[in-house]
């Protein structure tokens, strides 16, 4: 049973405080926060009842500290995995949907890519106003997929992990063939020399003024996310990604 932090109006200080720490480790990844990190004016407006819990989620996903950890020090595909897992509180379900973010995160900006989950109807119906987000690994509405269920096990490792540790993504493979995630212990680096290829075939898509109907990368798992970009942008249809020998 997850532990739901809901803001009423007859909670106590203690209570309003518990919520707080337990946004902090829901949307930041649960990293060790400092006091000079912490941002005491929303935490403020919050206890004052000025602003929501869904805008203090909005303020903790904008902020540098956020920015930092898991847009700038991470691979775009792992920044979208990251903001399902802390906003939504489920795993991406399909490759239509990591690429909507993807492309929205490069045509509008940060700010956008983050206001979409705290502004779409599923944040609304399934957190509110006043609940802190939570993950909905067992729910069936978060995961209208049967792979959902799996894909939330490799982002979600527990209370010992901090998300920032990851910077690859764990999802990239799966997602993009439409198939489970097989569940290994994350990694916080890739390395180089025995690293694994992919063969990623790809309908549609442009090269110049030209459209090509089939065409195959290959291409490492680390620069995979980077490839996989680059076919979105052109208009490509990503059909199957196969490990090389």
């Amino acid at each position: 049973m997850e532990n739901v932090l809901e803001l009423r109006t007859n909670s106590t200080p203690e209570e309003v405080q518990n919520l707080i720490r337990g946004a902090y480790r829901q949307v930041w990844g649960n990293p060790h926060v400092m006091e000079s990190e912490r941002l005491v004016a929303a935490e403020s407006q919050l206890c004052n009842r000025a602003i929501s819990v869904r805008e203090f989620v909005r303020l903790l996903a904008k902020s540098e500290f956020y920015r930092r950890r898991h847009f700038e020090s991470c691979a775009p595909y792992r920044f979208v995995e990251l903001n399902f897992l802390h906003l939504l509180g489920r795993a991406p379900q399909d490759q239509q949907e990591v690429s909507a973010h993807i492309v929205r995160c490069h045509a509008e900006g940060y700010d956008a890519e983050i206001d979409s989950y705290l502004d779409s109807d599923e944040y609304k119906a399934a957190f509110g106003e006043n609940t802190v987000p939570y993950v909905r690994g067992n729910r069936s509405e978060a995961n209208a997929k049967q792979v959902g269920y799996n894909r939330i096990f490799a982002l979600d490792r527990g209370p010992a992990q901090v998300s920032s540790a990851v910077t690859g993504s764990q999802l990239v493979y799966g997602v993009a063939t439409n198939t489970a995630n097989v569940i290994r212990p994350a990694r916080v680096t890739f390395t180089s020399g025995t690293e694994k290829a992919f063969r990623i075939e790809v309908f549609g898509g442009k090269m110049g003024n030209m459209r090509r109907s089939r065409t195959e990368y290959r291409v490492t798992k680390a620069n995979m996310t980077a490839q996989i970009q680059q076919i979105l942008r052109s208009g490509g249809k990503i059909a199957s990604i196969t490990e090389t020998l």
